[in-house]
């Protein structure tokens, strides 16, 4: 199966939560075929949740998982560290006080 390149995706999810008048704005552009993507939910409450898309080896399905949760500036510390890892990564940050995100809808989840 094609992949979908990393800018298509985040072009993509950014128009989805457009459409349903959710705030979003890339924070770091990773790369542009191959990088991979973060989604930060702001709550706008002091919190926040940094989701990842995990990759199971025995299903071969992928799926959003937490990377970490907690107050706003400890979230924004691990995906700091996740960048120095991996140079090439997308950061896009959600802002919705009810939590949606919708990484859950179909297109998305996978």
């Amino acid at each position: 199966m094609t992949r979908l390149t990393a800018e298509f995706w985040v072009q993509a999810y950014l128009t989805r939560l457009r459409l349903h008048e959710i705030p979003a704005f890339v924070v770091a552009h990773g790369d542009n075929t191959a990088g991979a993507v973060l989604i930060k939910l702001n709550t706008l409450d002091g919190r926040a949740i940094a989701y990842q898309r995990s990759f199971d080896l025995m299903s071969g399905d992928r799926k959003w998982v937490v990377l970490t949760d907690g107050d706003e500036p400890a979230v924004d510390l691990a995906i700091a560290r996740q960048r120095s890892f991996d140079p090439d990564l997308w950061v896009i940050e959600v802002e919705d006080r009810t939590g949606r995100h919708l990484l859950d809808e179909e297109g998305l989840s996978d």
